[in-house]
């Protein structure tokens, strides 16, 4: 290794690409090493390591999807309840809403209300037999707020469920 390092040129491509090597292995060590190390030390060795990928997690989500593509988030004994991001993608701009009235009641998988866009009419299935308690009314006058928000501003209804969500995935 040092004979191959000490033969090459310093400009040299191969030069640049046992340098990268060099400080990837010694961000490793750093890593391993920095557990061990006080904590300013430890904080000092990460700050350098160019190569160190961010840790990420998990994380959980509070909504429930439906296999055709409805999301149910639950705000104590009510269900929200709207369409996922991919379904809104699929449907195009929405350009209206027909919602049903506070209410109605429905049973698992009929047709809680339709979303009419540029490129066809989708049908919204209630995911568990269901009673409306509340309207987004905010989509009778701006209907493309399914698509900018389709999972927050862009909800549909509020529904208080009577029947089995376990149907549902995360």
């Amino acid at each position: 290794w040092l004979k191959f390092c000490s033969g090459l040129p310093a400009s040299s491509p191969s030069s640049q690409l046992v340098t990268l090597i060099a400080m990837a292995l010694l961000a490793v060590l750093a890593r391993g090493s920095a557990a061990r190390m006080a904590p300013s030390a430890a904080a000092a060795v990460r700050t350098w390591a160019p190569l160190q990928r961010p840790m990420l997690a998990r994380a959980f989500s509070d909504f429930k999807f439906a296999k055709t593509h409805e999301w149910v988030r639950m705000e104590g004994d009510v269900g929200v309840l709207g369409i996922s991001d991919f379904a809104q993608g699929q449907l195009g701009e929405v350009v209206y809403c027909d919602l049903p009235d506070e209410g109605a009641q429905f049973k698992g998988q009929e047709t809680l209300c339709t979303l009419e866009s540029v490129k066809a009419v989708g049908e919204v299935y209630a995911p568990a037999d269901c009673e409306v308690v509340e309207v987004n009314t905010a989509l009778s006058d701006e209907p493309a707020t399914v698509n900018s928000g389709p999972e927050s501003d862009g909800w549909l209804v509020k529904v208080k469920f009577s029947g089995d969500l376990s149907s549902l995935m995360d």
